[in-house]
Order: C-alpha cells, then sequence, then structure tokens
C-alpha cells in the first residue's frame, strides 16, 4: 500500500515536472512591433547633455557596479538612492539627481543587467541579488548615521517596495515612490502596462512551478520583452537599453507575489503618479495600498505620462517636501 502511494506521488510529480516543461519550452521570443509601448520622446530629449561620469562600486562577488554619485555641500542630509525603472539605466534620473543633491546624497546605479556595463544584459545570478546590490551599495556610501531613502520609478519603485519587504528592508527610512510597478494582475496596471512588457506567459508559468520545487536551472530563460522604440535603439543610447529579461531578473524586480505584504512594510512613503500614465491607472495606487499601511500619501500629477513623471516639477517639489523633513 505505502509502496503504490510513493509510485503515484512520483508519478504525479513526473507529470507536473514534464508539464512545466513542455509549458516552458512552448514559447520563445518574438520581435515587437515599434510604437506599440511607451513614448521616449521628452526621455530622450532631456540625454543631450552629459550626464555626471560614473564610478564602480564592488558588490559582494566582486562585480563593478556602475553608480553616479551626487554629494551634497550640506552636512548631516540624507542618503537618496535613485532606482531606474526596466529596460533602461539610471541616467534617466540626471537632473532630478542635480536638483536632489542640494537636500541630500545621491546615488543612482545602473542595476545589474542594465546599462553601458551590464555584466549580463538583462540576467542576473539568482533571485534576490539586485536587492543585495543595492544593500551593498548602500553599505559603501552612507555615512554613519545617515538617514536613508529609496526612490524608484516604475520597476524600479516596485524593487523599492520588494526591498522594504526583504531581508534589508530594516535600513529605509523613507520611500519615493513614482509610478511604480507592483504586480502584473494589481488593480492599477494596464493590460502589457500599456503595450511597453509583453510577458511570456507560458513560460512564466512552467518556471514558477519549477522554482516551487527549487529547480532553478532554467531560470536565465528569457520570460519577458520590453517594446523599445526604435528612436532608442538606432540612437546613441541604444547600445545601454536592454529589452528583454531572464525569470530571474524579472522576479526580483517586483514585489513578491503577495504584494500588498511587501507594501506594508514599507517606511512613511510618498507616491506620484501622473493622470495621464500609459501603463498604470494612477487613481488606484492609494485605494489599493490602503488596505495595506498608513504610512503613505498619494500625489497625482495631472497632464503627465508614465516616463515623465520623473522631471515633472511637482515631482521634485513634493521630493524636496518630503526630504525635508528628514
Amino acid at each position: 500500500m505505502v509502496f503504490q502511494i510513493v509510485k503515484f506521488a512520483v508519478i504525479s510529480l513526473l507529470v507536473v515536472l514534464i508539464g512545466a516543461v513542455i509549458l516552458i519550452l512552448s514559447q520563445r521570443p518574438k520581435v515587437l512591433t515599434d510604437g506599440q509601448g511607451l513614448d521616449f520622446t521628452q526621455t530622450l530629449a532631456r540625454t543631450n547633455e552629459a550626464p555626471a561620469p560614473q564610478i564602480a562600486v564592488t558588490m559582494r562577488d566582486g562585480f563593478a557596479l556602475q553608480v553616479r554619485e551626487y554629494p551634497s555641500s550640506s552636512p548631516d542630509v540624507p542618503l537618496v538612492v535613485f532606482v531606474h525603472g526596466s529596460g533602461w539605466h539610471g541616467v534617466q534620473f540626471d537632473a532630478l539627481a542635480r536638483k536632489t543633491s542640494d537636500r541630500a546624497d545621491v546615488l543612482v546605479p545602473d542595476l545589474r543587467g542594465h546599462g553601458a556595463k551590464p555584466g549580463v544584459r538583462g540576467d542576473i545570478s539568482y533571485i534576490g541579488q539586485l536587492e543585495d546590490d543595492l544593500a551593498d551599495l548602500i553599505a559603501a556610501r552612507r555615512k554613519d548615521g545617515q538617514a536613508l531613502i529609496l526612490a524608484g520609478h516604475s520597476s524600479g519603485g516596485g524593487l523599492v517596495v520588494r526591498f522594504a519587504g526583504g531581508p534589508h528592508g530594516a535600513q529605509m527610512d523613507g520611500a519615493v515612490l513614482m509610478a511604480p510597478f507592483l504586480k502584473y494582475d494589481a488593480p492599477m496596471t494596464r493590460p502589457n502596462s500599456g503595450g511597453w512588457a509583453q510577458v511570456m506567459v507560458r513560460r512564466v508559468i512552467g518556471l514558477s512551478i519549477l522554482n516551487t520545487f527549487r529547480i532553478r536551472a532554467l531560470n536565465h530563460l528569457t520570460v519577458i520583452q520590453f517594446a523599445m522604440p526604435r528612436a532608442v535603439l538606432d540612437g546613441p543610447l541604444g547600445p545601454t537599453a536592454t529589452t528583454a529579461y531572464s525569470y530571474r531578473l524579472n522576479t526580483s524586480f517586483a514585489p513578491r507575489a503577495r504584494y500588498l505584504k511587501d507594501v506594508a512594510a514599507l517606511p512613511r512613503f510618498v507616491l506620484i503618479a501622473g493622470a495621464m500614465d500609459e501603463a498604470f491607472d494612477a487613481a488606484l495606487y492609494a485605494p489599493t495600498m490602503r488596505e495595506a499601511t498608513d504610512k503613505g500619501s498619494y500625489v497625482i500629477v495631472p497632464n503627465i505620462g508614465h516616463l515623465d513623471i520623473v522631471d515633472a516639477g511637482q515631482t521634485q517639489a513634493t521630493l524636496e517636501r518630503f526630504l525635508d523633513d528628514f
């Protein structure tokens, strides 16, 4: 009897695992049509000036993380770490970082897998490595007793939320979330994030099943592609764009499956989103997140879209007010 039960269990497990592999192999990356994603027009226009030079900060595994540093001339200011969104890199924060350095020491990393020196573009070594990299960067540059604020845009905002709910979250004193990605099935998320993100759903399901059984050998496979415009890819910054993510990077760049649990772990925060956001319905952030926490305030900026929220005047003013309390 026991043998029959064990045999049934083994066969059932094999069927599940074979099914997962079939799901993974049934889907491949595809060529995306230009014009179906986000509008990078203003983003590209703001990168005409040379950004601050990058330095290399060594991570625990020896990787040289590329970082732009904007030190403040004032003493006793907080440390602000800006976290960029999916497919792009820290240059998106150059103008805002320069202005913020009046009130804070500012660090802007190109997350591993991104930018001019990504390591392996679109990939990392294990789920959770982006959080570990942020923790290593903070440990290398944070002054004794210095308040820490993490500020992220889009998936970068999602990574800030994930960081809050993870092993390093207690380090945070505040958070600034600019149109953050919370989860594909969160109420504010538009289908395919407004056409920007094309998810290989069958692959994600199959790899999720394998990871449930701690089988991670296929976590390097691509599971999401980004509709990066030809204007970006054919321009001078084209070689620095990232158009696809592996399963392990994509998983690491967002809150966990129970995303409201990560939201509940946030310290005091402010969320800023544009009323014209193509990827998310800004009006749904507050009612969704207030189910988990009362530590946040919410600002909706009229006539501003998803990418342009970073350099909106109201974003800068809101950030400055937030930092004045630290």
